[in-house]
């Protein structure tokens, strides 16, 4: 009887060692996926200037999508944007989204943190995406403007930004970490 519960005692350690070592190794591999997003996203950020500017100029079209028709909307243009970036990058952007969908699912910045991809809101809630940051703070923007019929890019220097933009601004966003994941 001694010898039957000694055997089990070690079959039941043995197997929580082993349990601890396939523990040990999750984690350590959770800890390599997180840093691998976290470079993906940052090659995501990147790619989104050299992106962003193949867009400039095309005509507005109310939903057309870019990579389709040539001409596009806002929200399909932020999407062509995001969904270009996410694939150099080896990510997924979810999906298009309306522009009234795609705000559900942004967080606020603070507009001393903004990067390359967050958006510039207005009370109204027409948008600009910040597609480059410089160095020197100076912003550049994107948006699909019906009115001018064309996708339009200007920067923080320019008077229609201050006058136009910062006078009827709600703020600044930032995609919600459920837009990206990685590619499986």
């Amino acid at each position: 009887m001694k010898k039957t519960v000694s055997i089990i005692l070690f079959i039941l350690f043995g197997s929580a060692s082993v349990w601890g070592a396939t523990f040990e190794k999750t984690k350590e591999s959770t800890g390599q996926e997180n840093t691998s997003i976290e470079e993906q996203t940052a090659v995501f950020l990147k790619n989104i200037p050299d992106i962003a500017k193949e867009f400039i100029g095309i005509p507005y079209a109310l939903g057309a999508n870019p990579q389709e028709s040539g001409s596009s909307d806002n929200s399909h243009l932020f999407f062509a944007i995001y969904n270009m970036a996410a694939q150099k990058a080896g990510l997924v952007y979810k999906s298009y989204l309306t522009m009234k969908a795609l705000l559900r699912n942004v967080v606020e910045v603070d507009e001393n943190n903004i990067q390359n991809g967050d958006l510039i809101v207005l009370k109204n809630g027409h948008a600009a995406m910040i597609y480059l940051v410089e160095d020197t703070g100076k912003i550049h923007l994107i948006y699909a403007s019906a009115k001018r019929q064309q996708v339009l890019s200007f920067n923080s220097g320019n008077v229609i930004f201050h006058v136009y933009w910062l006078e009827n601004l709600k703020g600044f966003y930032r995609l919600s970490n459920a837009m990206l994941s990685t590619a499986d």
